[in-house]
């Protein structure tokens, strides 16, 4: 089965570690990063969503003007604009990189930052709106004739695109969450099922769960991806110093609770249902099967991809293979020196996986029994 590796289109370069240095959307960086992506064999990179941060549709849409492969991962929250309006950006950005767009739709877990734009729907009925709008795209993309919406949150008659996307039937939808009302949403709804990097066990737990709601929806399980923060190193040794300096680093950016970061998300008592199970394992110990580390997690309040996998190139890729044996199809990555850390990953860690993964595909192939 093959595997895809998801990387970050940033639009500058500020990480965990380091403040940026320059504007929050430096063109030159953006494009360096994603040619950097390109030319080292990822597969795709996300556009994230910040409430104030550059917005992700027109970074994407730079990304897709400057690049041939690269495929793109859209995040959209939908209480910032109508599902028609959205659905006609992703069309558009669909035709402008041609069929290289995903669509990654965030249903928010913090009151605090929604309502920097807005936003007062309680979380528990925001996944409700989110259902309703990922309905929307999905009819907006594929039906060539009007139709109506009368929900709970949308309502309105007589719209159909005149923009299609370039893929067939649409491009795809991918959600994320770790509450029940979240499985539930993503199960039935979406094509891809992004988590966080848990231990094997609960990352195991949280598969079979969401596949048997979508068992029970009638539909296949969605594509599983899980996030992880890499930090390499020529030697264990080596990994694990360079592992305990970038939590160093995170420390000092985040003492006295002032900085860029915390402001953003808080370092203790969570909303989010992801962030909390992320802190409940680091809680429990900081280390985890083959090279799990949690430090970085709880550094950050457990805020989105924080725990690290450390380790060798070869450690890492093994670490990482023991998530595709669960399932695991997406792996998506992200360093602390956003530039060189992608090069170096996809120079050393994703071409170990592809080649395990062909090898164990080839050898399946050779004993497969013919029908």
């Amino acid at each position: 089965m093959p595997v895809e590796f998801l990387g970050i289109g940033a639009t500058n370069n500020g990480s965990e570690t380091d403040p940026r240095t320059g504007p929050a959307f430096d063109k030159e960086y953006t494009l360096a990063l994603a040619r950097a992506h390109e030319e080292t064999g990822w597969d795709r990179v996300l556009t994230a969503y910040g409430s104030g941060s550059p917005d992700p549709a027109q970074a994407a849409a730079l990304i897709a003007t400057h690049t041939e492969r690269l495929q793109l991962l859209l995040a959209h929250r939908p209480n910032v604009s109508y599902p028609t309006f959205a659905a006609k950006t992703v069309a558009t950005l669909d035709q402008i990189s041609d069929g290289r767009l995903t669509l990654h739709v965030i249903t928010g877990g913090n009151d605090h930052e929604q309502q920097r734009e807005g936003d007062t729907l309680p979380k528990d009925r925001r996944y409700d709106r989110t259902r309703e709008a990922i309905q929307i795209f999905k009819k907006a993309w594929t039906s060539r004739e009007p139709f109506d919406f009368h929900g709970e949150h949308y309502d309105f008659s007589d719209f159909v695109l005149d923009v299609e996307p370039a893929q067939k039937p649409r491009p795809r939808i991918s959600f994320g969450g770790s509450s029940a009302a979240a499985y539930k949403v993503g199960a039935e709804e979406a094509d891809i099922y992004a988590l966080w990097g848990e231990p094997l066990a609960g990352t195991a737990e949280q598969i079979a769960t969401i596949t048997e709601l979508a068992r029970a929806a009638g539909r296949p399980a969605p594509t599983f991806q899980v996030a992880f923060r890499p930090i390499l190193g020529r030697t264990e040794e080596e990994a694990w110093e360079k592992a305990y300096a970038t939590v160093a680093r995170i420390q000092d950016r985040t003492k006295g609770g002032t900085s860029q970061l915390t402001r953003r998300h808080k370092l203790t008592d969570p909303e989010n249902a992801g962030s909390q199970r992320l802190l409940e394992v680091a809680a429990q110990g900081e280390r985890f099967d083959r090279a799990l580390w949690t430090v970085t997690a709880k550094a950050t309040g457990g805020a989105g991809n924080s725990t690290a996998l450390v380790g060798t190139p070869e450690t890492v890729a093994a670490a990482l293979l023991d998530y595709y044996d669960l399932g695991v199809r997406i792996l998506s990555a992200r360093g602390y020196d956003l530039l060189e850390d992608a090069k170096e990953f996809g120079r050393e860690v994703i071409p170990l996986v592809r080649a395990e993964v062909a090898r164990r595909d080839a050898e399946q192939a050779r004993t497969a029994v013919p029908a």
